[in-house]
């Protein structure tokens, strides 16, 4: 399956100001059974965009404007080749626990067996874990597919419920949140009940019309891949309770959200900042002739060109109000 994928991430500032460094992470992955075919960054105002890979391999792109400026304006385009997962079993022999123990040992996954930013144990997971009854029974990976379907079952997706910077404890105290938060909470309880190596996923997820997915249509998707003994890494969405396979599109791996947010940076200027993302993600049955563009749907160049529109000046003052501000400063 092929899928095009369009990212518009708009920043509208408070007041105008002089300058904007950014990172972005937003380039999709060329691993396991997914190939990124094409990439295209825009960005406005016009700049220059440099790239380099992190040391989880992941695409950076990062830019500097330095001129002033009132918005920014990031599109991200790709085209990209996604391959049948290979089916994941249901259960493994009783000794694979022994097996990851000792995968464990002679490889580097220690990154993803501390705890991180987001992922740190606190009384509630601990509470939350003794519940679930999360330790280690059976196989590492009919342990993965019961916590999956409990994170699903016992919290409710609520879009706007928590923000990028949460901690755990908000959606453990609300049982709410979003892809985010139980991506989170799932990594933490693997790592720290189960000592199974796990980390963060940032990407996509195509949402088919027969597919009953929770997560927003429009917006990006996190879930967690765990490494699992004869299998490899395997991704767990508990937003969904799916077991990731062709719909999800990879662009970001890390211990947590703080290692690969879609963009980070800063600005000079005293000013706030109004963010605004858009996501599509179209399938394809094949990719275009190297000579055709991917065709754009009416609607996203209608939000591209409303998002790259210059925010409206206040009208000049009229007489009456300069002379009225003259008064004033007398």
């Amino acid at each position: 399956m092929y899928y095009s994928i369009r990212h518009l991430t708009k920043f509208l500032y408070s007041n105008p100001v002089s300058e904007s460094m950014m990172e972005t992470r937003m380039h999709p992955r060329s691993d396991q059974n997914q190939r990124c075919l094409t990439f295209h960054l825009s960005v406005s105002p016009r700049c220059r965009v440099f790239s380099y890979r992190d040391h989880l391999a992941n695409q950076v792109h990062h830019f500097d404007i330095p001129g002033q400026h009132g918005q920014l304006v990031i599109v991200a385009e790709s085209l990209v080749e996604v391959q049948p997962a290979t089916p994941v079993p249901a259960a493994l022999a009783p000794n694979a626990w022994a097996e990851l123990d000792g995968m464990v040992e002679q490889g580097d996954y220690w990154e993803m067996l501390l705890p991180s930013e987001f992922t740190a144990p606190t009384p509630s997971l601990d509470a939350l874990a003794e519940e679930f009854d999360v330790r280690r029974r059976d196989d590492p990976l009919s342990a993965l597919h019961q916590l999956n379907e409990q994170m699903y079952r016992h919290f409710e997706y609520v879009p706007k419920s928590t923000k990028v910077d949460s901690p755990i404890d908000l959606a453990l105290l609300t049982h709410a949140g979003v892809c985010q938060d139980f991506a989170h909470i799932m990594i933490a309880l693997v790592r720290s009940k189960l000592r199974i190596p796990c980390r963060y996923v940032s990407g996509y997820l195509f949402h088919g019309q027969s597919d009953h997915d929770r997560s927003a249509t429009s917006a990006t998707h996190a879930w967690i891949e765990a490494l699992v003994p004869e299998v490899g890494w395997v991704g767990f969405d508990p937003t969904n309770n799916l077991v990731c396979g062709d719909r999800h599109i990879r662009t970001a791996i890390g211990r947590d959200y703080s290692d690969v947010p879609p963009t980070h940076g800063i600005f000079r200027g005293r000013a706030s900042s109004e963010l605004s993302v858009a996501v599509r993600v179209t399938p394809s049955e094949g990719t275009p002739p190297l000579d055709q563009e991917l065709p754009v749907p009416e609607e996203w160049s209608i939000l591209v060109e409303r998002a790259q529109a210059l925010p409206e000046l206040p009208p000049p003052p009229t007489r009456q109000q300069q002379m009225a501000q003259q008064q004033q400063q007398q």
